[in-house]
């Protein structure tokens, strides 16, 4: 039985809590990858309120529920364009904790700005430091024109081609909430862009279970995503994810499989925020 310094050595070297798919929820989210450009979906109509501004999810990271890896939150805010538009923005903050903090130090920030008009994000902006390697990476989306431009740190910025109603990373978790179909057998599909690539993310429901957290008690919709995408605290791996069964459909826990257990996330406390219309 290895000790808890080796296998946190294991364990810094696969562990990479944040963009993801969806699915986000991660939020966006996913059996085998599909390239967004080969298969469409057409876009569910929303309930608002899961887009509740002022709404804040704190959740506890943990390798296998034995390490604790570190913190994550969540949190809705409304935003306003310089041309007067009003967005939303998704952000989510994540910090290394316990040994994982003491050998290799994590602190990311993600944010996504999302109209909530056209239920797609116009932008993504991804800030993270781990150890001592820093990235920053931002996506400009030009729906109309169907293409995103990219730019990773100093690089020149890319343009890339992109499918119809597609989502960003953390958007696409967001957007997962505000849907209603969760049926057993009936897939949902979402398009995300991340990395490069176009996604064409399958949330598959698998039933209902009742799921105890330090939150609370909740009814929850289980759902598993594919294909094996990185998604909001997650890594590459089987996703599983327990949203609560009401309009509001919280990510109450999120298990990422990985080579030697898993990476949980599990909601500690939630602010309700305050619906939209």
């Amino acid at each position: 039985m290895m000790n808890s310094t080796n296998a946190f050595h294991r364990l810094r070297r696969i562990w990479r809590p944040v963009v993801l798919c969806p699915l986000a929820l991660g939020l966006l989210l996913f059996p085998c990858a599909i390239r967004a450009e080969e298969q469409t979906a057409a876009p569910a109509q929303p309930k608002i309120e899961a887009l509740a501004p002022g709404e804040i999810l704190t959740y506890d990271i943990t390798w296998s529920n034995i390490v604790t890896a570190g913190t994550a939150t969540t949190e809705i805010k409304e935003g306003t364009l310089p041309d007067g538009k009003k967005v939303l923005l998704f952000t989510v903050t994540t910090h290394s904790a316990g040994l994982v903090d003491t050998f290799y130090r994590v602190n990311d920030r993600l944010e996504s700005v999302f109209d909530p008009e056209i239920m797609q994000s116009l932008k993504f902006s991804l800030n993270e430091i781990h150890g001592k390697r820093t990235r920053n990476r931002e996506l400009v989306f030009d729906h109309v024109n169907k293409t995103v431009i990219s730019t990773l740190n100093q690089d020149p910025p890319e343009t890339i081609i992109i499918p119809d109603h597609v989502q960003d990373a953390l958007s696409s978790l967001y957007y997962l909430r505000t849907l209603e179909d969760f049926i057993v057998g009936k897939p949902i599909t979402i398009q995300v862009h991340d990395s490069g690539k176009n996604w064409s993310v399958e949330v598959q429901t698998l039933g209902r279970e009742k799921v105890t957290t330090p939150a609370g008690k909740f009814a929850t919709i289980k759902v598993r995503t594919f294909p094996k995408y990185e998604g909001v605290f997650m890594n590459k791996g089987e996703i599983f994810i327990w949203l609560t069964d009401d309009s509001r459909k919280i990510p109450v826990l999120m298990k990422s499989t990985i080579a030697i257990g898993s990476i949980v996330s599990t909601l500690t406390k939630m602010e309700l925020g305050r619906d939209i219309k």
